[in-house]
């Protein structure tokens, strides 16, 4: 599997920065977390798409010792590589980029114009970075670029796209276009041939039968009309059914070709330990979620919208004891920790906290209990203290922003529940690794 270059740049762009950066520029951390999340895969595919441009390669090699990665609030905006890979990889277009940012994540152009610079220096450093740890020279470099293209497109953030920033993937991607219509046009070319092979046959048989018939009238001097034109009305029926079977049989490979050439242009892997699984078929957007008047941001029928519901149906008040709650757990849908670790958040993790936050300040006398879970790979024991840890990362966190009364338990449960096969594909695994919450008496 081909590495994710984005996977190495997110620790560069973690809760800190995350928090520095909503400080500096006057915005919130999740609207500061959205447009990372937004650039980040447009600056990879921007690179990407110029891995055979001298240049950039070269700017990525000097970039590992220019001591970016060491201020990247400070030294972004101001460095000479990152204004001259911007140029390159975007050129006219990074005011439509943006624009698209700004207004995704909420933010002032400003603050995205200075973010735009900030994520393409973390990724020219961690690039850079990588490739002299790893003795890359600048056909590695190229390498590594190219093999991130499949996965650009899959990775951005459900409301944007590619096409979203002017950068659609008929000009990123072309020879995958390409194909498709190589096989599009080999298709229907096959079909035509079938279809005019299949009436040549018709033609050729009713030639036959004419012949036939003449020869019969003058041998016998006429006869019933059923003597010819029965075998003639077969005949046709014949040829059509071949028709219809060749046109149905061409229209079938063309359909399937071109799925098949459609899917490899977005191939990823991007699940590891402590992230949630890949986005499903069903793309989940941020919504507005009533807390009493007050409006979360959280998926439709997600952790927020399930909770909130449970405690206005008077179902919590109801429950006779814990018993009767233990079995109902609310995974979280953005929380996700760095890869090994219990103390450390992915950059956009803090907004569903504050929104627990505000759910149990909302519901005062709602207990909950903080779980954690892990796939099954790896030691037990380890998995165990993992998860344990990072369930007691959450309730510290949580105890800090003044609900700390309300919850009553952290535990970490290991690969205790985990369902998935620890020789499945570590995307498939991923379903396993989680962080969830259920309330408690």
């Amino acid at each position: 599997m081909s590495l994710n270059v984005i996977d190495l740049i997110k620790g560069q762009l973690g809760p800190a920065l995350v928090s520095q950066a909503a400080s500096q520029f006057g915005e919130s951390e999740s609207g500061i977390s959205k447009a990372i999340g937004g650039l980040l895969p447009a600056v990879v595919g921007g690179l990407a798409n110029n891995a055979d441009n001298p240049g950039v390669v070269d700017a990525i090699t000097k970039a590992s010792s220019s001591g970016i990665l060491g201020n990247l609030l400070g030294n972004s905006s101001s460095n000479p590589i990152v204004s001259n890979l911007l140029s390159s990889i975007f050129g006219d277009k990074i005011g439509g980029l943006v624009n698209s940012i700004a207004s995704f994540s909420g933010i002032s152009n400003t603050s995205a114009g200075s973010l735009l610079n900030l994520v393409t220096g973390a990724t020219a450093g961690t690039v850079g970075k990588y490739a002299a740890d790893n003795n890359l020279g600048a056909s590695g470099i190229s390498s590594l670029l190219h093999d991130q293209k499949g996965m650009i497109s899959s990775l951005l953030p459900a409301g944007l796209s590619l096409a979203s920033f002017g950068l659609g993937a008929e000009n990123w991607f072309g020879q995958a276009k390409e194909t498709v219509s190589s096989v599009t046009s080999t298709a229907k070319d096959n079909l035509a041939e079938g279809v005019a092979t299949a009436r040549e046959h018709a033609s050729e048989g009713a030639r036959e039968i004419r012949e036939q018939f003449e020869n019969n009238n003058n041998n016998q001097g006429g006869g019933s009309i059923w003597k010819w034109l029965l075998p003639l009305l077969l005949l046709l029926a014949a040829a059509y059914f071949l028709w219809k079977q060749c046109e149905k049989k061409q229209t079938t490979t063309t359909t399937t070709a071109m799925s098949d050439s459609a899917s490899a242009v977005s191939h990823t892997d991007t699940a590891s330990m402590g992230t949630t699984a890949p986005a499903p078929a069903t793309v989940k957007t941020d919504e507005n979620i009533d807390l009493n008047g007050v409006m979360l941001k959280g998926y439709k029928g997600g952790m927020e919208d399930q909770m909130i519901a449970f405690l206005k149906s008077g179902a919590y008040k109801n429950a006779a004891d814990d018993s009767a709650l233990k079995d109902k757990w609310y995974d979280f849908d953005h929380v996700n920790f760095k890869m090994g670790s219990a103390a450390e958040l992915e950059a956009g993790s803090q907004g569903q906290l504050d929104n627990l936050v505000a759910i149990l300040k909302a519901f005062p006398e709602a207990k909950i209990k903080i779980g954690g879970y892990t796939d099954k790979t790896g030691n037990e024991a380890s998995n165990l203290k993992l998860s344990k840890s990072r369930a007691e990362f959450i309730k510290g966190a949580l105890a800090k922003a003044g609900v700390g009364a309300q919850v009553i338990a952290a535990d970490g449960y290991g690969s205790q529940f985990a369902k998935v096969d620890a020789k499945a594909s570590d995307a498939e695994r991923a379903a396993d690794r989680k962080m969830a919450v259920r309330f408690a008496k």
